[in-house]
């Protein structure tokens, strides 16, 4: 792992930690196991795909590490909303919502708030590292977890999907590189990511997920994530055959992120 992953889970080792003192395992397993109506994220892709159309995890996020505050009208009910709306035509299949709270000025309420406000399934951004956060994050509402392979190794993310699958979760296993794509592909998730932002400079490059597409197999649903920010962005992809993005950033800012949504994917 690199030093700022490293600094994470750290950190997230703390917060669970803290987070089991204030409500223990079993009662927080016993939360989640008892709300069985997750909404079909995975089926909420390929509709879209099927349609023809984008399919776009569409992320609420405040603030990143590198970049601040993105959005100071901050309101994840609204955000929510407009990305369901889109402009009548384009619109998110699914959302993303970073609950990291000390790097990301995440909370657990956003995906409350968002969730309820629309009708989309949720994707719980955080950087997952113990079964505590996939209980959690069925009982705060998630429908989808993300692991990270360069935060976890084989063992761990094969314990952590079985968690999530037994709660009838999904989960986008999200891969930097070639090697983290072949441990992601060992997974029964057919969600797999491919993050083109480089761990080590921080640079984005489409390549990343370009160089790795024909590595997919056809029977797996491939994710793009960071750097998608123009329509011509979305072209390079669609053309390669990558119709699954998960984009939030280049919403952040806009007054209506759900019209952005739709002016890069329309």
């Amino acid at each position: 792992m690199t030093d700022i992953l490293n600094q994470i889970v750290a950190v997230k080792r703390e917060e669970v930690a803290a987070a089991r003192k204030k409500v223990p395992l079993h009662a927080i397993r016993a939360d989640a196991e008892s709300r069985v109506l997750t909404r079909d994220f995975v089926g909420a892709l390929r509709a879209k795909v099927a349609a023809g159309q984008a399919a776009v995890i569409a992320e609420i996020k405040k603030a990143s590490p590198s970049k601040g505050v993105l959005r100071e009208d901050f309101i994840p009910a609204d955000i929510a909303q407009s990305y369901a709306e889109g402009d009548g035509t384009t619109s998110a299949a699914c959302l993303s919502v970073l609950t990291d709270r000390q790097f990301f000025q995440g909370q657990v309420d956003y995906l409350k708030q968002a969730r309820a406000s629309c009708g989309l399934p949720v994707l719980r951004k955080d950087f997952v590292i113990d079964p505590y956060q996939v209980y959690e994050a069925r009982a705060i509402g998630a429908d989808c977890i993300l692991l990270i392979a360069a935060c976890l190794d084989d063992a761990q993310m094969a314990d952590l999907e079985a968690v999530a699958l037994g709660l009838d979760m999904a989960v986008l296993v999200e891969a930097h590189d070639r090697a983290e794509l072949d441990r992601a592909l060992r997974l029964k998730t057919p969600l797999v990511g491919i993050n083109n932002r480089n761990l080590r400079t921080f640079e984005v490059t489409l390549d990343t997920t370009l160089g790795m597409r024909a590595d997919v197999p056809a029977d797996r649903l491939l994710v793009t994530e960071s750097g998608i920010l123009q329509r011509d962005d979305v072209r390079r992809m669609r053309e390669a055959g990558v119709h699954a993005f998960l984009v939030g950033e280049a919403f952040m800012r806009a007054p209506e992120p759900g019209v952005a949504l739709a002016q890069l994917f329309g």
